[in-house]
């Protein structure tokens, strides 16, 4: 499965990960759907990629739906999916600002991991009516978790709960998914050079690459849209995670 003369629904779009995928699909001849909450940045690369945006809420049904639906009504189908809308937070269970708030809990999880999947079920839905290609294919679906998702850090546990779930649910939705011909990968990124992290100082940020093995460096969102356009193309890559972490194991802070 190739991103020529394809659409692809990118969640989280409008900046760091999900730009740098959008980009590298309209470089191969694709067409890049960016669902994201940011309209000036979503609309503005979405007109430079010669794509489609659509301001989605994705724990919304009928916002992704309705984004779904002006995907299919523009390009005739879609071929592929690729989740990076996503937060996080640091909130310890108990601190010195008392318990964490179980709604700040719920949110994490309702964003990162439902809003997920309730993207990959209602794309999953229009990729099933597609033509198969020689190789059977359907569909791809790319799911980000993190490195969160199996060694949490102090403070990250709505954070590592929602990777971790992401992670869990990877293989049994490909298993799901397989009749139909829909692949359902997900990468786990390390520390990564994404616009959040672009706000700490030079300093940590430095401190933060020479925790990394090799290369001893922060990630940079061109190598995760890189491996993103390699899952699409390998047929055998199905219902595992990846992790792209340069080798780093996170200690507990």
């Amino acid at each position: 499965m190739d991103f020529n003369n394809r659409a692809v629904v990118v969640t989280g779009g409008g900046s760091g990960l999900g730009e740098a995928t959008a980009r590298v699909i309209a470089e191969q001849g694709g067409f890049p759907v960016i669902l994201d909450l940011n309209e000036e940045k979503g609309h503005a690369i979405a007109m430079e990629l010669n794509g489609l945006f659509v301001k989605t809420n994705v724990t919304k049904e009928e916002e992704v739906q309705q984004a779904i639906d002006m995907a299919l009504e523009k390009y005739g189908a879609i071929h592929g999916v690729v989740n990076c809308a996503g937060l996080g937070t640091s909130t310890r269970v108990v601190g010195k600002k008392g318990i964490f708030p179980l709604d700040e809990f719920n949110f994490v999880v309702q964003v990162n991991l439902v809003g997920t999947f309730n993207v990959i079920r209602l794309a999953a839905a229009a990729m099933a009516h597609n033509d198969a290609n020689d190789f059977g294919e359907k569909g791809v679906i790319v799911n980000t978790a993190s490195v969160a998702a199996f060694e949490g850090q102090i403070g990250q546990a709505a954070y590592a709960a929602s990777k971790a779930g992401i992670v869990g649910m990877t293989l049994p939705i490909a298993r799901d998914l397989a009749s139909y011909g829909i692949r359902v990968m997900t990468i786990a990124p390390g520390i990564f050079n994404t616009p959040l992290m672009a706000m700490a100082p030079q300093e940590v940020k430095e401190a933060l690459g020479k925790q990394i093995p090799f290369p001893p460096r922060l990630g940079e969102a061109p190598e995760f849209a890189h491996l993103v356009k390699a899952i699409f193309e390998n047929p055998m890559l199905n219902g595992e995670t990846i992790r792209l972490d340069g080798a780093v194991r996170m200690g507990p802070r």
